[in-house]
């Protein structure tokens, strides 16, 4: 079953809206790809007006950036220690924006859309 990404038919009362039309092509959403530690794998998806998106399906590299040192270095991901979308992330090994990763530097939190950038960014924590 397809997601629909289209305006909700009830209002925030509990009241219903009457559709002028019915669904479109255009309001259909996409199923959540899941980014997990492994060897790098990639999938390319056409977007609307012909584009490309590069969604990360497993990765094992992250360009971490070390603002003391101010530089960027492309490091190994150990493990995922914390993500808060969701609890039960951390022990799939699932990485999302916001997630902080074990890197070889040190402990690092996820600045990019693995599944919309195609590549994880990284700043180093203290």
């Amino acid at each position: 079953m397809a997601l629909w990404q289209g305006r909700s038919r009830r209002k925030i009362t509990g009241g219903r809206y009457r559709n002028h039309r019915g669904k479109r092509k255009t309001e259909i959403g996409r199923e959540k790809q899941i980014t997990v530690i492994g060897r790098k794998t990639m999938k390319m998806v056409r977007t609307k007006g012909g584009n490309l998106k590069f969604r990360v399906l497993t990765v094992d590299v992250a360009n971490v950036y070390d603002p003391k040192a101010k530089k960027t270095i492309r490091t190994n991901i150990t493990t995922v220690m914390e993500n808060p979308a969701n609890p039960h992330y951390v022990r799939r090994n699932i990485i999302t924006k916001g997630a902080i990763i074990e890197t070889e530097k040190g402990k690092a939190r996820v600045t990019s859309r693995p599944g919309q950038h195609g590549q994880i960014n990284a700043v180093l924590l203290n």
